[in-house]
């Protein structure tokens, strides 16, 4: 199975926030070191989500907080700053649900719980010191989970065409003997028309040609008789092998 690389989208209008991620998401050791690939977008496009190729998106949803800090003597515009980018987190999270991906929005209200799970999205709240390597770590572990679930599904769909595969041999392998009868039957009435005096050169080419066709019809199915052969003998050989192996432990 092929090895793939996760991609995480970051959503922040905030260029510190990106770098908090990146530095401070936990490196894998080897042979998984390569870690994902960050991509770093503006909060404003997440409205096309939708369809993107990523495998997780963290968002920066503490905006709102940060901001109304900085307009406490403002009066007003305080208070449409804070309406303002409460709908734009709103718009935030409902485009982040209707992408269907995995996600975590790191918001900075003290009134919430540390940590809310709404289906596919993770809310963190920004602890100071703290939230880079909890969203580091939860990010991690939500892609390996991810990334096992894509490799369980790609193992159930090998598992299932090999067992379609099997099905067909097995059926083959159990006509074997009601074909091998009718090609035997065929094979000699063909043999019967080329001895016949007297018939056209074309109904005898006509004869040969069944002939021939019967026999590599008969070697085909010969085939999948010792094909059956070795796997019984490559079985039983295993079977002898796994036993000695378990008495040891």
């Amino acid at each position: 199975m092929s090895i793939h690389r996760p991609t995480v989208l970051i959503l922040a209008s905030d260029p510190a926030f990106s770098r908090e991620i990146t530095a401070n998401w936990p490196q894998d050791p080897a042979p998984r070191s390569d870690g994902p690939e960050f991509i770093v977008l503006d909060e404003g496009f997440s409205r096309g989500l939708q369809g993107s190729n990523y495998d997780l998106a963290i968002a920066d949803a503490s905006c709102d907080e940060k901001d109304d800090e900085n307009e406490k003597d403002k009066g007003k515009n305080k208070i449409k700053r804070k309406h303002l980018n409460k709908r734009l987190n709103k718009d935030l999270k409902q485009s982040l649900a209707a992408a269907g991906k995995p996600a975590i929005l790191i918001h900075s209200d003290p009134s919430r719980d540390f940590y809310n799970i709404h289906g596919a999205i993770l809310e963190l709240r920004r602890e100071r010191g703290v939230w880079p390597a909890m969203a580091g770590l939860a990010g991690r572990e939500i892609l390996r989970r991810c990334q096992a679930e894509s490799r369980a599904r790609e193992a159930e769909k090998i598992c299932a065409a090999a067992q379609a595969e099997a099905t067909l041999g097995r059926f083959m392998v159990e006509m074997r003997t009601n074909v091998n009868n009718a090609l035997t039957t065929v094979l000699g009435n063909a043999e019967l028309l080329v001895l016949e005096p007297g018939l056209p050169a074309t109904v005898l080419a006509q004869a040969d040609t069944i002939r021939n066709m019967a026999l590599r019809l008969h070697e085909v199915f010969q085939r999948f008789s010792s094909i059956e052969k070795e796997l019984h003998f490559e079985a039983r050989e295993s079977g002898k092998k796994a036993i000695p192996a378990a008495a040891g432990r």
